[in-house]
Protein backbone atom coordinates (compact mmCIF):
# COMPACT_ATOMS: atom_id res chain seq x y z
CA UNK A 1 0.00 0.00 0.00
CA UNK A 2 1.55 3.36 -0.82
CA UNK A 3 2.09 5.58 2.14
CA UNK A 4 0.00 9.06 2.60
CA UNK A 5 1.06 12.00 1.11
CA UNK A 6 0.82 15.21 3.13
CA UNK A 7 2.30 17.46 0.83
CA UNK A 8 0.77 21.24 0.34
CA UNK A 9 -1.73 23.02 2.36
CA UNK A 10 -5.30 20.98 3.42
CA UNK A 11 -6.88 23.28 0.53
CA UNK A 12 -6.13 21.05 -2.77
CA UNK A 13 -4.04 18.70 -0.96
CA UNK A 14 -4.09 15.28 -1.79
CA UNK A 15 -3.39 11.83 0.04
CA UNK A 16 -2.69 8.77 -2.07
CA UNK A 17 -3.90 5.66 -0.75
CA UNK A 18 -3.88 2.03 -2.34
CA UNK A 19 -3.43 3.86 -5.12
CA UNK A 20 -5.91 6.38 -5.24
CA UNK A 21 -5.69 9.79 -5.24
CA UNK A 22 -8.51 11.82 -3.37
CA UNK A 23 -8.58 15.75 -3.25
CA UNK A 24 -9.25 16.90 0.29
CA UNK A 25 -11.47 20.31 -0.26
CA UNK A 26 -11.41 23.12 2.27
CA UNK A 27 -14.45 25.48 2.50
CA UNK A 28 -14.54 29.35 1.26
CA UNK A 29 -13.59 30.88 4.68
CA UNK A 30 -16.14 33.29 5.79
CA UNK A 31 -15.23 36.71 5.44
CA UNK A 32 -18.23 38.43 7.21
CA UNK A 33 -16.96 36.93 10.27
CA UNK A 34 -13.33 37.66 9.68
CA UNK A 35 -14.01 41.08 9.62
CA UNK A 36 -16.56 41.52 12.33
CA UNK A 37 -14.15 39.30 14.76
CA UNK A 38 -11.43 41.21 13.44
CA UNK A 39 -13.17 45.12 13.21
CA UNK A 40 -12.09 45.81 17.23
CA UNK A 41 -8.20 44.97 16.68
CA UNK A 42 -7.61 47.06 13.55
CA UNK A 43 -6.61 51.14 12.98
CA UNK A 44 -9.30 53.56 13.45
CA UNK A 45 -9.40 54.31 9.80
CA UNK A 46 -9.01 50.55 9.19
CA UNK A 47 -12.20 50.23 10.91
CA UNK A 48 -14.52 52.77 9.26
CA UNK A 49 -13.99 50.62 6.16
CA UNK A 50 -14.99 47.15 7.75
CA UNK A 51 -18.05 49.33 9.04
CA UNK A 52 -18.96 50.80 5.34
CA UNK A 53 -18.36 47.00 4.28
CA UNK A 54 -20.84 45.35 6.94
CA UNK A 55 -23.06 47.96 6.68
CA UNK A 56 -23.85 47.49 2.69
CA UNK A 57 -22.05 44.02 1.69
CA UNK A 58 -23.38 44.54 -2.17
CA UNK A 59 -21.72 48.21 -3.09
CA UNK A 60 -18.67 46.97 -1.13
CA UNK A 61 -18.70 43.92 -3.75
CA UNK A 62 -20.05 46.15 -6.42
CA UNK A 63 -18.39 49.53 -5.98
CA UNK A 64 -14.89 50.65 -7.14
CA UNK A 65 -12.23 50.70 -4.70
CA UNK A 66 -12.52 55.16 -4.81
CA UNK A 67 -16.15 54.28 -3.76
CA UNK A 68 -16.19 52.15 -1.08
CA UNK A 69 -12.60 54.40 0.35
CA UNK A 70 -15.44 57.74 -0.05
CA UNK A 71 -18.63 56.12 1.39
CA UNK A 72 -16.19 54.71 4.85
CA UNK A 73 -14.35 58.20 4.66
CA UNK A 74 -10.82 56.79 3.90
CA UNK A 75 -8.13 57.08 1.36
CA UNK A 76 -7.88 54.13 -0.94
CA UNK A 77 -4.33 53.03 0.17
CA UNK A 78 -6.67 52.60 3.55
CA UNK A 79 -9.02 49.91 1.39
CA UNK A 80 -5.80 47.83 0.58
CA UNK A 81 -4.05 47.95 3.90
CA UNK A 82 -7.64 46.91 5.21
CA UNK A 83 -8.09 43.98 2.52
CA UNK A 84 -4.63 42.94 4.07
CA UNK A 85 -5.43 43.33 7.90
CA UNK A 86 -8.53 40.84 7.39
CA UNK A 87 -6.24 37.93 5.67
CA UNK A 88 -6.66 38.60 1.81
CA UNK A 89 -3.79 39.80 -0.80
CA UNK A 90 -5.52 42.15 -2.15
CA UNK A 91 -8.93 43.76 -2.72
CA UNK A 92 -9.61 41.60 -5.84
CA UNK A 93 -9.60 38.32 -3.46
CA UNK A 94 -11.51 40.51 -0.78
CA UNK A 95 -14.40 40.98 -2.97
CA UNK A 96 -14.14 37.34 -3.86
CA UNK A 97 -14.67 36.37 -0.75
CA UNK A 98 -17.35 39.18 -0.29
CA UNK A 99 -19.21 37.26 -3.31
CA UNK A 100 -18.77 34.19 -1.54
CA UNK A 101 -20.42 35.31 1.84
CA UNK A 102 -23.50 36.12 -0.45
CA UNK A 103 -24.41 32.42 -1.05
CA UNK A 104 -26.42 32.30 2.11
CA UNK A 105 -28.80 35.07 1.08
CA UNK A 106 -29.33 38.62 2.06
CA UNK A 107 -31.87 38.70 4.84
CA UNK A 108 -28.78 37.12 6.64
CA UNK A 109 -26.88 40.64 5.60
CA UNK A 110 -29.62 43.03 5.92
CA UNK A 111 -31.46 44.56 8.45
CA UNK A 112 -34.30 42.09 9.64
CA UNK A 113 -37.75 43.75 9.42
CA UNK A 114 -39.21 44.93 12.45
CA UNK A 115 -41.99 44.93 14.32
CA UNK A 116 -44.36 46.98 16.50
CA UNK A 117 -47.90 47.86 17.82
CA UNK A 118 -47.82 50.86 14.80
CA UNK A 119 -50.36 51.32 11.68
CA UNK A 120 -49.41 49.02 9.17
CA UNK A 121 -46.41 47.38 11.40
CA UNK A 122 -47.46 43.54 12.80
CA UNK A 123 -46.29 42.68 16.09
CA UNK A 124 -44.23 39.11 16.06
CA UNK A 125 -46.67 37.16 16.70
CA UNK A 126 -48.69 38.33 13.92
CA UNK A 127 -46.03 37.82 11.42
CA UNK A 128 -45.57 34.27 12.82
CA UNK A 129 -49.11 33.27 12.02
CA UNK A 130 -49.27 35.45 9.24
CA UNK A 131 -46.59 33.50 7.50
CA UNK A 132 -48.06 29.98 8.68
CA UNK A 133 -51.79 30.96 7.51
CA UNK A 134 -50.03 31.98 4.35
CA UNK A 135 -48.22 28.56 4.01
CA UNK A 136 -51.21 26.81 4.26
CA UNK A 137 -53.45 28.35 2.09
CA UNK A 138 -50.34 28.37 -0.77
CA UNK A 139 -50.51 24.37 0.06
CA UNK A 140 -54.04 24.18 -0.15
CA UNK A 141 -53.67 25.95 -4.11
CA UNK A 142 -51.20 23.35 -4.99
CA UNK A 143 -51.53 20.39 -3.63
CA UNK A 144 -52.83 17.57 -6.30
CA UNK A 145 -55.82 15.43 -4.54
CA UNK A 146 -55.53 12.72 -6.95
CA UNK A 147 -52.10 12.41 -6.71
CA UNK A 148 -52.59 12.39 -3.13
CA UNK A 149 -55.15 9.26 -3.27
CA UNK A 150 -53.09 7.71 -5.90
CA UNK A 151 -50.09 7.74 -3.08
CA UNK A 152 -52.14 6.46 0.16
CA UNK A 153 -53.21 3.52 -1.87
CA UNK A 154 -49.67 2.51 -2.67
CA UNK A 155 -49.01 3.08 1.28
CA UNK A 156 -52.14 1.64 2.24
CA UNK A 157 -50.85 -1.39 0.67
CA UNK A 158 -47.69 -1.78 0.95
CA UNK A 159 -45.53 -4.20 2.99
CA UNK A 160 -43.51 -1.43 4.83
CA UNK A 161 -42.98 2.83 4.85
CA UNK A 162 -39.95 4.15 4.80
CA UNK A 163 -39.96 7.69 5.57
CA UNK A 164 -36.62 9.50 4.64
CA UNK A 165 -35.86 13.38 5.21
CA UNK A 166 -32.39 15.05 5.89
CA UNK A 167 -31.92 18.51 7.43
CA UNK A 168 -33.68 20.65 10.61
CA UNK A 169 -37.65 21.33 8.51
CA UNK A 170 -37.31 17.82 6.55
CA UNK A 171 -36.21 15.41 9.25
CA UNK A 172 -38.63 16.72 11.59
CA UNK A 173 -41.52 16.11 9.01
CA UNK A 174 -40.20 12.73 8.20
CA UNK A 175 -40.53 11.37 11.81
CA UNK A 176 -43.93 13.29 12.04
CA UNK A 177 -45.22 10.92 9.31
CA UNK A 178 -43.85 8.02 11.18
CA UNK A 179 -46.24 9.18 14.22
CA UNK A 180 -49.01 9.28 11.77
CA UNK A 181 -48.75 6.33 10.10
CA UNK A 182 -47.87 3.51 12.34
CA UNK A 183 -51.32 4.28 13.96
CA UNK A 184 -53.08 3.11 11.17
CA UNK A 185 -51.39 0.18 11.03
CA UNK A 186 -48.83 0.49 8.63
CA UNK A 187 -45.67 -0.82 9.29
CA UNK A 188 -43.66 2.13 9.22
CA UNK A 189 -39.86 3.55 10.25
CA UNK A 190 -37.97 6.86 9.55
CA UNK A 191 -34.58 7.36 9.21
CA UNK A 192 -32.01 11.21 8.20
CA UNK A 193 -28.83 9.86 8.13
CA UNK A 194 -27.26 9.91 4.63
CA UNK A 195 -25.65 6.45 4.78
CA UNK A 196 -28.07 4.77 6.96
CA UNK A 197 -30.58 6.09 4.13
CA UNK A 198 -28.55 4.44 1.16
CA UNK A 199 -28.00 1.35 3.07
CA UNK A 200 -32.36 0.70 3.87
CA UNK A 201 -32.93 1.70 0.46
CA UNK A 202 -30.84 -1.42 -0.74
CA UNK A 203 -32.82 -3.90 1.44
CA UNK A 204 -36.47 -2.79 -0.07
CA UNK A 205 -38.02 -4.42 -2.61
CA UNK A 206 -41.42 -4.32 -4.79
CA UNK A 207 -43.63 -4.40 -1.98
CA UNK A 208 -42.38 -1.45 -0.39
CA UNK A 209 -42.64 2.14 -0.73
CA UNK A 210 -40.43 4.97 0.25
CA UNK A 211 -42.05 8.55 1.79
CA UNK A 212 -39.33 11.31 0.76
CA UNK A 213 -39.59 14.69 1.71
CA UNK A 214 -37.33 17.35 0.99
CA UNK A 215 -38.33 21.29 0.77
CA UNK A 216 -35.46 22.14 -2.16
CA UNK A 217 -35.51 18.50 -3.31
CA UNK A 218 -31.99 18.86 -3.83
CA UNK A 219 -29.94 17.15 -0.71
CA UNK A 220 -27.43 14.20 -2.25
CA UNK A 221 -28.19 11.76 0.28
CA UNK A 222 -31.83 11.61 -0.21
CA UNK A 223 -31.57 11.61 -3.94
CA UNK A 224 -29.28 8.76 -3.90
CA UNK A 225 -31.25 6.79 -1.34
CA UNK A 226 -34.41 7.02 -3.43
CA UNK A 227 -32.78 6.72 -6.71
CA UNK A 228 -31.57 3.31 -4.78
CA UNK A 229 -34.84 2.34 -3.80
CA UNK A 230 -36.39 2.55 -7.09
CA UNK A 231 -33.87 0.51 -8.34
CA UNK A 232 -35.03 -2.38 -5.98
CA UNK A 233 -38.36 -2.18 -6.71
CA UNK A 234 -39.52 0.09 -4.60
CA UNK A 235 -42.18 2.41 -5.10
CA UNK A 236 -41.03 6.11 -4.23
CA UNK A 237 -43.60 9.09 -3.16
CA UNK A 238 -41.79 12.48 -2.76
CA UNK A 239 -43.36 15.55 -1.18
CA UNK A 240 -41.12 17.89 -2.46
CA UNK A 241 -40.39 21.04 -4.68
CA UNK A 242 -41.71 20.81 -8.12
CA UNK A 243 -39.11 19.87 -10.96
CA UNK A 244 -36.32 19.16 -8.42
CA UNK A 245 -34.03 16.42 -8.45
CA UNK A 246 -36.03 14.40 -5.96
CA UNK A 247 -39.04 14.77 -8.11
CA UNK A 248 -37.13 13.77 -10.70
CA UNK A 249 -36.49 10.95 -9.16
CA UNK A 250 -40.00 9.57 -7.56
CA UNK A 251 -42.42 7.52 -8.65
CA UNK A 252 -45.32 9.81 -7.47
CA UNK A 253 -43.93 13.25 -6.55
CA UNK A 254 -46.39 15.70 -4.68
CA UNK A 255 -45.27 18.69 -4.99
CA UNK A 256 -45.11 21.61 -3.08
CA UNK A 257 -42.99 25.13 -2.37
CA UNK A 258 -43.63 27.67 0.37
CA UNK A 259 -41.24 31.07 -0.94
CA UNK A 260 -39.77 31.81 2.64
CA UNK A 261 -40.59 35.33 3.69
CA UNK A 262 -37.53 37.80 4.23
CA UNK A 263 -36.92 37.40 7.53
CA UNK A 264 -33.98 35.57 8.89
CA UNK A 265 -35.38 35.72 12.45
CA UNK A 266 -38.53 34.21 12.03
CA UNK A 267 -38.82 29.98 12.20
CA UNK A 268 -39.62 28.66 8.74
CA UNK A 269 -43.44 28.50 7.81
CA UNK A 270 -43.16 26.09 4.98
CA UNK A 271 -42.73 23.12 7.62
CA UNK A 272 -46.88 23.97 8.35
CA UNK A 273 -47.31 22.88 5.11
CA UNK A 274 -45.36 19.88 4.61
CA UNK A 275 -47.35 18.47 7.71
CA UNK A 276 -50.45 19.28 6.17
CA UNK A 277 -49.63 17.85 3.25
CA UNK A 278 -48.56 14.70 5.77
CA UNK A 279 -51.62 15.07 7.37
CA UNK A 280 -53.73 14.96 4.65
CA UNK A 281 -51.86 11.40 3.19
CA UNK A 282 -52.48 10.30 6.25
CA UNK A 283 -56.01 10.83 6.49
CA UNK A 284 -56.13 9.85 3.04
CA UNK A 285 -54.60 6.36 3.69
CA UNK A 286 -56.99 5.67 6.95
CA UNK A 287 -60.40 6.24 4.63
CA UNK A 288 -59.00 3.25 2.72
CA UNK A 289 -59.95 0.58 5.61
CA UNK A 290 -61.95 3.07 7.82
CA UNK A 291 -63.58 0.65 10.57
CA UNK A 292 -60.25 -1.25 10.82
CA UNK A 293 -58.23 1.94 11.12
CA UNK A 294 -60.84 3.22 13.63
CA UNK A 295 -60.62 -0.09 15.76
CA UNK A 296 -56.45 0.26 15.73
CA UNK A 297 -57.27 4.06 17.28
CA UNK A 298 -59.41 2.55 19.91
CA UNK A 299 -56.87 -0.06 21.42
CA UNK A 300 -54.38 2.67 21.18
CA UNK A 301 -56.73 4.99 23.12
CA UNK A 302 -57.74 2.51 25.49
CA UNK A 303 -53.85 0.98 26.08
CA UNK A 304 -53.24 4.60 27.28
CA UNK A 305 -56.31 5.06 29.35
CA UNK A 306 -55.62 2.51 31.00
CA UNK A 307 -52.11 3.62 32.74
CA UNK A 308 -54.58 7.02 33.03
CA UNK A 309 -52.78 8.24 30.10
CA UNK A 310 -54.92 11.13 28.52
CA UNK A 311 -58.60 11.95 28.29
CA UNK A 312 -61.49 10.15 26.43
CA UNK A 313 -62.08 12.73 24.37
CA UNK A 314 -58.18 14.24 24.21
CA UNK A 315 -56.07 13.86 21.58
CA UNK A 316 -54.89 10.23 20.35
CA UNK A 317 -51.35 10.38 22.58
CA UNK A 318 -50.66 13.60 24.23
Amino acid sequence: MAGDSENGKAAGRRETRAGYSLKVSKAPEDIISVIKQSAPSLRPSERRVAEAILADVDFALHSANGELARRAGVSEPTVTRFSRAVGCVGVRELKVKLAQSLVVGRIYLEEPPQPGNDRGKPTVWQMILEDIHRAINTAERQLVVADFERAAGVIAACGKLVTFGVGGGSTMVANEAKHRFFRLGVGVSNYSDGQLMRMVAATLDKKDVVLAISATGKPKEIVDAVTIARDYGATVIAVTKPNSPLAAAADIPLGLYVPETPNALKPTASRFAFLAAIDLLAALTAYRSPRETQERMRRIKYALGNFGDGEAEGPLGD
